[in-house]
């Protein structure tokens, strides 16, 4: 089992920046990816950021690239999302999520954390 807790969430102005942070606990020895998806009010869940292991390599989607960066810190097992030049668009909630090495998919999930972009 990996348990994940996020915290940096909040409202902020249209052009402002926040960070997220993405806590892992438990099997973490087990992680390959960790990830960062969001889900916006009558919307599907979708893919905004993922990160290797090892940190090594990232992935972003188009709408993020550039302007959101995701970065891990394997001394604290935490995850980051660094979110620069926000939009009203990317309010949603924001959910941190692992892929373990034995998953095809993202398995463990956080409780999401709620991020508003006014404009």
């Amino acid at each position: 089992q990996v348990q994940l807790v996020e915290s940096g969430g909040g409202l902020v102005q249209a052009g402002g920046s926040l960070r997220l942070s993405c806590a892992a606990s438990g099997r973490i020895s087990k992680i390959y990816h960790m990830g960062w998806f969001r889900q916006a009010p009558g919307k599907e869940r979708e893919f905004v950021a993922s990160i290797t292991q090892s940190g090594a390599r990232t992935y972003a989607s188009d709408s993020v690239k550039g302007r959101f960066t995701i970065s891990r810190d394997l001394a604290k097992n935490t995850a980051y999302l660094q979110m620069n030049t926000l939009k009203p668009e990317d309010t949603a909630v924001y959910y941190c999520a692992v892929r373990t090495m034995t998953s095809d998919e993202y398995n463990y999930w956080g409780q999401g954390t709620q991020v508003t972009v006014s404009s």
